[in-house]
């Protein structure tokens, strides 16, 4: 199997991190690295790895939040690389998203395998349908097309992403701080003036006001939720 992926490694061990950097390279991956919290969080922010290995006793966050983070990003699988061996710890943590578990020591070629393993499990079917469709709402991702009723919409490029985040999570109040992270990559919060602005321009473009909604209903002091009308 050929398989070249962007592996984030965010752990704060020179040792380790220059071994695994090294290893992995040498299975043929592209390695970022990272040694803090912040430091991971941005990165997985501005440069989308693949998937991201991550150790939990970082200097300045527990790798817990980390993880939390990388789930409001949408971020690619992540894999937790650590010495804590407690399996309640082990379960926490794959409950709360982790998609593999890793307890050091290991080598560069058993992650190389778990990353694979990893990916093939994430991976969508190649049946899937692509579009998105809420009412009479639909979305195209990969053609970058969204309609209303059978009419073609006339959307930006922020209000086409902003639309695809709410129609993703049909049903469920979004916040606007995972809005920000999502959509304007900005993980760490920004103006929600923003989010708003542009939620009122997109309700225009879908023939709603926030007084009136029929997709986009606002819920007060917590986010907005798409739902059908």
């Amino acid at each position: 199997m050929s398989l070249v992926v962007r592996v984030l490694l965010v752990e704060d061990d020179p040792a380790i991190r220059s071994g695994l950097v090294r290893g992995l390279a040498e299975h043929g991956h592209v390695v970022l690295s990272a040694s803090t919290g912040a430091q991971a969080i941005a990165m997985l922010s501005e440069d989308r790895p693949d998937v991201t290995i991550l150790d939990l006793g970082l200097p300045d966050l527990d790798g817990s939040h980390v993880l939390e983070m990388a789930k409001v990003l949408k971020s690619a699988p992540v894999i937790v690389a650590t010495a804590r061996d407690d399996e309640r710890e082990m379960i926490r943590l794959l409950n709360a998203g982790a998609d593999d578990y890793l307890v050091k020591p290991f080598s560069a070629a058993q992650m190389d395998a778990r990353i694979r393993a990893v990916l093939r499990r994430v991976a969508p079917p190649e049946t899937e349908d692509r579009v998105l469709a809420v009412g009479g709402l639909r979305l195209d991702p990969v053609a970058r097309e969204a309609s209303l009723d059978g009419e073609a919409l006339d959307l930006t490029r922020k209000e086409f992403d902003l639309l695809q985040a709410l129609m993703q999570h049909a049903g469920e109040v979004v916040t606007k701080r995972a809005l920000l992270a999502e959509v304007w990559q900005q993980p760490w919060g920004g103006a929600d003036r923003t989010v708003d602005v542009h939620l009122s321009w997109l309700r225009r473009k879908l023939g709603e006001t926030a007084a009136k909604p029929r997709y986009l209903a606002s819920v007060r002091g917590v986010g907005v939720k798409l739902t059908a009308p």
